[in-house]
Order: structure tokens, then C-alpha cells, then sequence
């Protein structure tokens, strides 16, 4: 039985190269959302008004429930937890179109 290597756990579970991309992205906006909710040291229910979500939403988050949230709404947690996203898409051919 030959040995496969992944770049990502995402690759390894997801079935297209896209669903690992989607997976892989949102699984750090969410990682980096729960370290700034848990900077500002408020309670859930402060924490959650504060990302304009609901508590019950915020403890999805926070536990890392993955699959209940989009990219598109991770990338809307990312003002109100007060972070700078920016997007850079590369040619993996190297060649512009």
C-alpha cells in the first residue's frame, strides 16, 4: 500500500482541489476569529454583540463547527472582529492570460 502525501488535512478529506481551497481558507478566518474573541476576554453573549451574531452562532464558531459557516460569512466576521482582509490571487502558470 503506497503512502500519499497531502499538503493540508483538507486535501486529504475534501474530493476536489476547490473544496479543500474553501475548507482550508475558512478553516483559518474561523481560527483567527475565535483567537480575537477570546483577546477581548468578554463573555459570549458580550462577544457576539460585539460580531453582531448571535450567542448560540458565536459558540458555533468558537467550537469550531466548520460546515455551519460559509467563506462568505466568515470574510463578514472579519470587520466587526476588526481585521484587514485582503485577497491575492496567483497565476499557478506563471503566465498571465
Amino acid at each position: 500500500m503506497a503512502i500519499e502525501r497531502y499538503d493540508s488535512v483538507w486535501e486529504a478529506i475534501e474530493d476536489t482541489p476547490e473544496e479543500a481551497l474553501n475548507m482550508r481558507l475558512r478553516s483559518e478566518l474561523m481560527t483567527k476569529i475565535a483567537g480575537r474573541v477570546r483577546e477581548w476576554g468578554l463573555t459570549q453573549r458580550e462577544a457576539a454583540q460585539r460580531l453582531g451574531v448571535t450567542q448560540p452562532r458565536l459558540n458555533d464558531l468558537l467550537a469550531g463547527r466548520i460546515n455551519k459557516f460559509s467563506l462568505d460569512a466568515l470574510v463578514n466576521l472579519t470587520g466587526p472582529a476588526h481585521f484587514h482582509l485582503e485577497l491575492a490571487i496567483e497565476d499557478e502558470e506563471g503566465v498571465a492570460a
